[in-house]
């Protein structure tokens, strides 16, 4: 990639943490930001995944940060380390990734997955934004907040995913506009269907969870939600659209001179943005009814 042009600021060893990089999208995120010359803090749950990411490396650029952004000890140490580690330079970005995907028609949805849906997409988010933004400040850089195209249309089963994903949404256009002021520019970027790890997790999760669930509960939804799960696997099977589209967008995302407000990443989430915008609820309900069938 080149980056000689006017429009675009380049890497220059500028300094980017990623959220969520043990795997999938995190993970060619990172490599991807490290070959186009940024110095990216990846952030991994364990040590293990510290490891592989160093031995996967091949830049010298990729260093693995313990960071559970759940947890308030873990971030606050990742911060500290991480703040050592760039002093006065500040840091460029942060790219906020890291998330799950609770998947269940929402009547199955206990408040526990709820709240396991929320903390980690939408809590843990804005713990690490609030906490990095002394560093964002010094650079006047930049946060990416990633979410999916569901973070314009809820599809049905997937209502607690689409809550934290449009929670999110909303986090980032209230970020914009706060810390404008101190040039700090926000960006949503929203991936579609993209084959990653996420996929399986998602499909056992689901019927893990409602194993614990009452027969009366469940039943209702049993025929039309097992075939839900087999299509949306095989469409992320299917789907044309790679890991490396997704790195790609975030690069733009962190070198352009004036960021778009949003990027979708894929036909499909370009697809479900347009259909937001062009068709009142009641046909968009109507287009999305044979999910439920």
């Amino acid at each position: 990639m080149s980056f000689n042009t006017s429009k675009i600021l380049p890497p220059d060893g500028k300094y980017v943490l990623v959220t969520g990089a043990s795997s999938g999208l995190g993970r060619s995120c990172a490599f991807h930001l490290a070959r186009v010359g940024f110095q990216v803090f990846a952030g991994v749950r364990t040590s293990a995944a510290g490891d592989e990411l160093v031995g996967d490396d091949t830049t010298g650029r990729v260093t693995p940060v313990r960071l559970d952004v759940t947890d308030d000890e873990s971030v606050a140490a990742a911060v500290k380390e991480i703040t050592a580690a760039v002093g006065d330079t500040g840091l460029w970005a942060l790219v906020n990734n890291a998330g799950v995907a609770v998947s269940a028609p929402l009547e199955c949805v206990t408040p526990d997955r709820m709240r396991y849906q929320l903390d980690t997409n939408v809590i843990g988010q804005l713990r690490v934004t609030q906490s990095v933004l002394p560093l964002l400040r010094r650079s006047r850089g930049r946060i990416v907040n990633v979410t999916s195209g569901l973070g314009s249309v809820a599809l049905p089963f997937l209502g607690a995913y689409a809550a934290a994903q449009f929670a999110k949404e909303a986090m980032s256009d209230v970020l914009r506009r706060e810390l404008r002021q101190f040039g700090i520019q926000v960006s949503v970027v929203q991936p579609g269907a993209i084959m990653t790890p996420i996929w399986a997790k998602l499909s056992q999760g689901a019927r893990s969870a409602l194993d614990d669930l009452p027969e009366e509960t469940v039943a209702p939804y049993s025929v039309a939600f097992g075939r839900f799960l087999e299509l949306n696997e095989q469409g992320a099977r299917d789907s044309t659209t790679r890991p490396e589209d997704f790195a790609r967008t975030v690069v733009r995302a962190l070198t352009s001179v004036s960021a778009r407000t949003r990027y979708q990443v894929g036909k499909d989430a370009r697809t479900l943005s347009v259909l937001r915008r062009a068709l009142p609820d009641r046909a968009l309900d109507r287009r999305l009814r044979p999910i439920t069938q």
